[in-house]
């Protein structure tokens, strides 16, 4: 009897022994691993860090195309450039001397024909004002109408030309840089596009000498072929529209000066002696 109890006891021991062990074996074997796994991570991760860290180089921008280009490609994307810089300094100085006109022509208006004599009404205007310029050579033409060849006109006629004739000038000084705003709206595009088969003629160029069609040999010259693109629209478009604000200003600002030159004129025929200044 004590027999049999001592070979269950045995029994139960080597089947709890044989129970435990495969428990034991994966815990010493996860255990073994997870060093490995948890260094595996680490190793993969400085890699991307630094891949992350590392700046990446295009070698098809606009960068790329300045440090490699050829002399062809660098000429047109200076030109375009000083296009670009002359348009856009135009278009700053221009909205400036409209404003400035613009201000001027509503200051005239309010007081330039509330003064007792037109000698004091100009001397109410600035040295440099376009008014002051066009009232000027008006009074000038009323005072002094004589010579031999002159003559013949009558006054009306004569101060009318010589006011329409200061109001021209005045016309040409505002409008001055407006040719070359449409002269770079209409040529820039065509710039950037001869830029443009500049670069694909490189490209094909490259894949004859090379003698295959790699996508090393083409990327880099379309790459600058598009960029000529893209800046040469990126200089009409400014160059067109300020052209257009500026016509619609000048045209605002020139119907004032012929207002106020209107009226100088039947100021002048009604009073036919100008007070001395």
């Amino acid at each position: 009897m004590i027999s049999r109890i001592s070979g269950l006891f045995a029994a139960i021991a080597f089947a709890a022994a044989m129970a435990v062990s495969p428990v034991q074996a994966q815990e010493a074997a996860a255990s073994a691993a997870a060093p490995t796994e948890a260094v595996a991570p680490a190793a993969d991760a400085a890699p991307v860090a630094q891949a992350a860290a590392k700046p990446i180089d295009n070698p098809y921008g606009l960068q790329a195309m300045i440090a490699h280009g050829d002399m062809v490609s660098k000429g047109v994307l200076a030109l375009l450039l000083i296009m670009s810089m002359g348009s856009w300094y135009i278009l700053i100085t221009k909205l400036w001397d409209t404003q400035k006109l613009s201000n001027e022509a509503k200051e005239v208006r309010a007081t330039f024909f509330k003064k007792a004599s037109l000698a004091e009404g100009i001397k109410g205007l600035k040295e440099a004002s376009a008014f002051r310029y066009i009232a000027a050579n008006a009074i000038e033409a009323s005072e002094h109408h004589e010579g031999a060849l002159t003559e013949n006109i009558d006054h009306n006629t004569w101060v009318s030309t010589n006011i329409e004739r200061s109001v021209a000038e005045v016309q040409g000084r505002v409008q001055t840089g407006l040719g070359f705003l449409a002269t770079v709206g209409s040529t820039s595009p065509f710039i950037g596009l001869f830029g443009t088969v500049w670069g694909i003629l490189q490209a094909l160029t490259a894949i004859g000498v090379a003698g295959q069609a790699s996508i090393d040999k083409v990327a880099g010259p379309v790459g600058e072929a598009l960029i000529m693109t893209a800046i040469g629209l990126g200089v009409a478009v400014p160059a067109v529209l300020g052209y257009n604000w500026l016509v619609n200003r000048n045209k605002t600002v020139m119907g004032q000066v012929r207002a106020f030159a209107g009226d100088l004129h039947g100021v002048l025929m009604g009073n036919r002696q100008v007070t001395k200044r």
